[in-house]
């Protein structure tokens, strides 16, 4: 009766040793991932916080997910593929199925050699890793739409997969119904008909859906192998370009003197918003050539000698033992003659060797009087405006001042009465924002050498008078000619006499202004003109004796 009415137990039994795979898989199934970098917390916390302050990650992860699935997890992979020190990835056997294509993608981009060029540019550094997703965005959409079969495949398999693993928990959720069902009462236990039917269908469904299940797996695997070659050399194209983007931007920062340690602690959107203003106007076409400047002035600083003994031109007195001539030291040799040559030294009476060489540094402030007339937007060789070249030396000249902890001060000027003092004291950082505003600043008019002058002459009295500071140099760059009064050219010279300050003039694409007996000559110690904008090397003296 109770083989006509239901199953014994023995019959379950076998159902369910049959039943085993399926209890094993829906127990043991393994954990998908859907991130292809493995990642720790803190990788993590940076990927959220680069994401939220960054409004271009937003907007492509917006653009992106209108067409393609899981495009945010594969903006996060991309991101820490080029944010973290020693990236890893997971085994593809490891992933979800839906995010295949995702692994693809990383995994190509992370084994080209173009990438790693590009961490080089971006490994601990967010705002670069980030900049480095963006700079692959047309890649990504690329590699995107060419595996849409590939995706499409893959999302069949994960569903089929989900309904392999559906089919397994059914299996023993039958098997446990059945044995809850099961009559004991004749000892030997009968399962009911129905239940031991259930138990058998949900095995055939089970075993359908495995067979399912790795169809579209492999299904899935050969689309995204007809997509990898494809994927792979997109992956490539789009690393060498990001690595040049984020080469060109760290080149950019450097030829400003924006160095590695200031851009770290500077926050995200300031920081996008200086590469912003960096690369576009003026600014990204002079930075080739303010880094020329400024790598030739450190050139020219490693190469002055201070109180350089120069030339012989003959005998002097004074007391500077190192240019002692040799009969004075004799007189050391005998006792009697010691106290001798104590008191002509004493009295700065010793007999030196006179020399003629590179005048020695100033003390006080380096001040940059930069014309910028209409005239100076004329263009010269290569392209390079009269300004560009005047900015840039000055900011050569910016630099040679914080090596030697001499406050600076920039002027631009114009017409009389026209001018702007930007002041870079030497006891305080010198903000990029302030050296910004000192580059981009046009005033327009004509040229007075008077009102840039005047304003020099009296920081240099009054860092005199605060600080006793005196030997200050004026730079006085300008590309055209004018006059100055009798009576104010009598209080400049009454002026340098009692400071003590040096002035040397820049003569740009204006070589009468340079002749001997021009204003401009009268007013200098030093005077140069400038033909070809494209040498930095034409100013390089003033870096060895400023």
């Amino acid at each position: 009766m109770g083989e006509t009415l239901g199953t014994t137990l023995s019959k379950l039994k076998e159902l369910a040793s049959r039943a085993g795979k399926w209890l094993g898989l829906a127990a043991a199934a393994p954990e998908r991932h859907t991130a292809a970098v493995v990642a720790d917390r803190f990788d993590r916390i940076a990927w959220r916080d680069t994401y939220e302050q960054s409004a271009g990650l937003r907007d492509l992860a917006e653009e992106l997910n209108e067409r393609y699935d899981h495009t945010t997890d594969l903006l996060n992979d991309a991101f820490l593929a080029a944010y973290k020190v020693s990236p890893r990835l997971r085994e593809r056997a490891e992933m979800d199925p839906s995010r295949l294509v995702n692994h693809q993608v990383i995994t190509s981009l992370v084994d080209s050699p173009e990438f790693a060029e590009l961490r080089r540019e971006t490994a601990g550094d967010p705002y670069a890793a980030a900049m480095g997703v963006l700079a692959q965005a047309a890649a990504l959409r690329r590699m995107l739409e060419r595996s849409r079969d590939a995706q499409e495949q893959a999302e069949q398999a994960k569903k089929a997969q989900q309904d392999a693993d559906d089919a397994a928990t059914a299996v023993g959720e039958a098997l446990q119904q059945a044995a809850d069902g099961a009559d004991w009462s004749d000892g030997d236990g009968t399962v009911p008909a129905p239940a031991a039917d259930a138990v058998q269908q949900a095995i055939e469904a089970a075993e359908a859906a495995e067979a399912a299940a790795q169809q579209a797996a492999q299904d899935a695997a050969q689309a995204l192998a007809a997509a990898a070659p494809g994927i792979r050399a997109a992956a490539r194209n789009a690393a060498a370009k990001s690595a040049e983007a984020a080469r060109e931007e760290a080149a950019l920062m450097r030829a400003w003197g924006v160095g590695p340690g200031e851009l770290e602690r500077m926050p995200f959107g300031r920081r996008a918003q200086l590469a912003e203003r960096l690369r576009t106007g003026r600014l990204a076409q002079w930075a080739e050539l303010i880094g020329r400047f400024r790598q030739m002035a450190s050139g020219e600083r490693s190469r002055k000698v201070e109180n350089t003994a120069g030339e012989l031109v003959g005998v002097t007195l004074g007391n500077d033992l190192s240019r002692v001539v040799p009969s004075e030291l004799a007189n050391l040799g005998l006792p009697e003659l010691r106290a001798v040559f104590a008191a002509r030294y004493a009295a700065g009476e010793l007999m030196l060797y006179d020399s003629q060489g590179e005048q020695t540094t100033g003390q006080g402030a380096i001040i940059a009087c930069v014309d910028t007339s209409y005239s100076m937007y004329e263009a010269g060789p290569g392209g390079v405006t009269r300004e560009a070249w005047a900015k840039a030396c000055a900011l050569a000249l910016l630099d040679q001042a914080r090596r030697a902890k001499r406050d600076f001060v920039g002027i631009l000027f114009s017409s009389a009465g026209r001018l702007r003092v930007f002041r870079f004291p030497a006891d305080r950082p010198a903000g990029i924002a302030q050296v910004l505003d000192f580059a981009e600043t046009f005033l327009g008019g004509g040229t007075s050498y008077q009102t840039p002058l005047t304003a020099a002459g009296d920081l240099l009295e009054a860092e005199f008078n605060d600080a006793a500071r005196a030997r200050g140099d004026i730079v006085m760059i300008t590309d055209d000619e004018c006059g100055v009064t009798e009576e104010w050219m009598r209080g400049w010279n009454d002026a340098k006499h009692l400071l003590g300050f040096r002035v040397f003039g820049v003569a740009i694409g204006a070589p009468r202004a340079a002749e001997a007996g021009s204003v401009l000559d009268a007013l200098c110690d030093n005077l140069r003109s400038i033909e070809d904008l494209t040498d930095v090397r034409a100013a390089a003296d003033l870096f060895r004796v400023i």
